[in-house]
């Protein structure tokens, strides 16, 4: 089969790597090819090379943007630091479509640099939320369509509450969280959240530079309450090694007659408790699993994990450039996603208020936190 797609790879070792296979991913599409990669570490870039069956070398991506003629790029660093410029350059280079690593940037303001950008050169872009191509979650939209656990009351949202608990966690992980609670519920309307270091309320003194690119960052323990529309309400919180065994990394839906549990993962573990008490244990009733094949069905499909779904959201990507519509896993909601956990740190900020959406404040809260 002849190439129809030619692609460009942006990877930096040392500062977030090749993300979660956003590099390999190409290798299940005949029809693309990865003809250039582009890496600013020399040892990095010659191994990439190697795994990416002998692409053109690349020290600087921009670089690598003016030289090639791309139709995709993935943008693969986990750190967010450079997404935005790497989104932005891609865009005004003519790229048809953008395979992003998550968290999205650092700031509103970038994410909205992003959009602009994106929409100006009529590229697409997909942002790597994972669980959002999962058939696992197609049967929960229908359990919840159906009114299985009657009407949505709240929505429980939780990290994994490991070393990184709190404001990284909200960041890191949360984001998968956030994208799908949004995008199951709508937009949110408001917030009101608080942030705490080392059991004080955070100011100025306790916010550093966060890990892989986050910036500003502060809180070993934070939280927040959202509310969606229909008078349904979400909330999150993250302590610092905190984490159950497993952990509780995953969302779970409350409704009038029952429960949806979920735990992340392409095919997330999941079960509903057809119980409007929410308490099986006084009332006998049982937890249903809830597998791709419908509700307490055997699954069948392997769980290919990050890179299955990682097949999924490529796939699609292709399909919205050449049908002319958003991913299934868009910039747009992955913004509303990181508008939800910015909006945690600007409720604190303004003093635990609840704070509308969508936010006035572009930037980063912590930044202006008073001494």
């Amino acid at each position: 089969m002849a190439t129809k797609h030619r692609i460009g790879i942006i990877g930096s070792t040392g500062r977030g790597n090749y993300g979660h296979g956003l590099d390999t991913v190409w290798r299940e599409f005949p029809n693309a090819k990865v003809v250039a990669v582009a890496d600013d570490n020399p040892a990095g870039l010659a191994k990439a090379i190697r795994l990416l069956d002998n692409p053109k070398g690349y020290s600087d991506y921009q670089q690598m943007l003016e030289k090639e003629e791309l139709d995709f790029v993935s943008i693969c660093p986990r750190w967010l630091d450079q997404h935005r410029d790497m989104m932005v350059a891609a865009a005004e280079a003519g790229v048809r479509g953008i395979y992003q690593e998550k968290p999205l940037c650092q700031t509103l303001r970038q994410a909205d640099e992003m959009i602009a950008a994106c929409e100006k050169n009529n590229v697409k872009c997909a942002v790597a939320h994972q669980t959002r191509y999962s058939p696992v979650l197609t049967q929960i939209e229908q359990l919840l369509a159906d009114g299985k656990i009657g009407r949505v009351l709240e929505y429980q949202m939780h990290g994994k509450e490991d070393r990184r608990g709190g404001g990284e966690d909200l960041w890191v992980l949360g984001t998968h969280i956030f994208d799908l609670t949004q995008y199951l519920s709508s937009d949110p309307l408001w917030v009101q959240g608080y942030a705490r270091q080392n059991g004080e309320s955070v100011t100025r003194k306790h916010v550093k530079p966060g890990n892989e690119g986050i910036g500003l960052l502060a809180g070993d323990c934070v939280g927040a309450t959202y509310a969606l529309p229909n008078e349904v309400f979400a909330h999150f919180r993250s302590i610092k090694n905190g984490a159950g065994q497993p952990n509780r990394f995953g969302l779970t839906i409350f409704g009038t007659a029952g429960v949806i549990k979920m735990a992340f993962g392409y095919l997330p573990t999941a079960a509903l408790l057809p119980d409007g008490s929410w308490a099986s244990g006084r009332t006998g009733k049982k937890w249903i699993p809830i597998t791709s094949n419908g509700l307490g069905e055997a699954e069948t499909l392997r769980d290919g994990g990050l890179h299955a779904g990682n097949v999924l959201a490529v796939r699609d990507l292709i399909d919205a450039v050449e049908e002319d519509r958003d991913p299934e896993a868009s910039l747009h909601d992955a913004r509303t996603a990181t508008e939800m956990i910015v909006g945690l740190f600007e409720s604190h900020r303004q003093g635990g208020k609840r704070v509308p959406f969508p936010l006035l404040n572009r930037s980063n809260p912590l930044a202006q936190l008073p001494e």
